[in-house]
């Protein structure tokens, strides 16, 4: 296994003065911190055992593009999540974009992956409003992803749904009238391609005269799966609230002839893919979100304002939450002689600038 951060301190030198100016501020950011991470540059603590051995433990730089971090804090995620599971169907709805936008979002990305988060919820709130099959209001979580297994740009919004809602004026829980059945995947993706059309159309008005108007016209996809109790689906998007689009153990080989990774294709077959070191790092730090963007997002009786209609969805259902169980500090070292816990004897300050 060869980290990332190897790959980084072999191959980001070069790449920097190539593109100079034209590298993105968060891209920076977001290597220098993979550079640091557990490293004595961000200080740590220092363990000693009875046997007289000592160790450190340097601190983490829980940037979510560092594939080093994130384990801990995607755990507490899916418990949190969890715990506001309901006793009734979920359903996976998947809205993707044409190939043809991408290079748009990609260059707009403040604007625009905020827009395909709010426009796909929207989506779904229309749709399941006025649909015969439901006709009440949904409350449901949205993920923003951008990358496909290979890491090309693949922007994409996974949104997981109960199979239910409140109508009367929140005064009764309505399910769906065919239980196997949600809402028809054709109407959720013209939907949110009218949505996403008018956003690019009133804030990029000359970007969106530039665009083939093709793009408007072919059928957009939105995938829509029932994945049972709700919990496969939490499982599946905690790898990607908190960690990045790549793990570290996929790396095979960093050589002349470039960097080869792992990766699992449409059908589940496992494949290796060898990109020069430039190609790669434009991949992956494609992939870095802007400062401040919020990858996960709750709508309808989910969100946090919406404390009351959700204690509405609680007694309708006649449902009390579980109690949040969050994991444990990380318990300390063993000692790699005695394999004994050792014991923390002093913390590592950082070291100035």
């Amino acid at each position: 296994m060869i980290p990332l951060a190897e790959v980084l301190r072999r191959h980001w030198p070069a790449y920097a003065r190539r593109f100079g100016a034209r590298l993105l501020p968060s891209h920076r950011h977001a290597v220098r911190c993979l550079l640091r991470c557990r490293t004595p540059a961000l200080g740590g603590q220092l363990y000693r055992c009875d046997c007289g051995r000592v160790a450190y433990r340097y601190h983490s730089c829980n940037h979510r593009a560092c594939p080093r971090c994130g384990q801990a804090d995607a755990t507490e995620w899916l418990a949190r999540q969890r715990q506001k599971l309901l006793p009734v169907p979920y359903f996976l709805v998947t809205f993707t974009v044409p190939a043809t936008l991408r290079r748009l979002i990609r260059s707009h990305q403040q604007l625009l992956y905020r827009a395909l988060l709010q426009e796909s919820a929207r989506a779904l709130q229309d749709v399941a409003r006025t649909h015969r099959n439901l006709g009440a209001e949904i409350g449901l979580l949205a993920v923003l992803q951008t990358w496909a297994r290979d890491l090309h740009y693949h922007p994409h919004v996974h949104c997981v749904v109960p199979a239910g809602g409140l109508a009367g004026h929140s005064l009764r829980w309505v399910r769906p009238r065919d239980p196997d059945y949600y809402l028809p995947q054709a109407m959720l993706a013209q939907r949110f391609r009218n949505r996403l059309r008018a956003v690019v159309r009133t804030e990029l008005p000359e970007a969106y005269a530039a665009l083939p108007p093709q793009v408007w016209r072919r059928d957009w996809v939105a995938d829509v799966q029932p994945v049972g109790s709700g919990e496969p689906a939490l499982k599946y998007l905690a790898a990607y609230v908190y960690r990045t689009a790549f793990s570290a153990e996929r790396i095979v080989a960093d050589e002349a002839r470039g960097v080869t990774f792992r990766y699992r294709d449409n059908t589940g077959q496992e494949r290796t893919l060898t990109l020069p070191a430039e190609r790669f790092l434009h991949r992956f730090l494609q992939h870095v979100l802007p400062q401040g963007l919020q990858r996960v997002r709750s709508f309808g009786w989910l969100a946090p304002a919406a404390k009351a209609r959700w204690q509405r969805v609680l007694a309708l259902l006649d449902w009390k939450t579980p109690a949040l169980v969050l994991p444990g500090p990380l318990p300390p070292p063993r000692c790699p002689c005695c394999q004994q816990p050792m014991v923390l004897v002093g913390q590592l300050p950082r070291p100035p600038p």
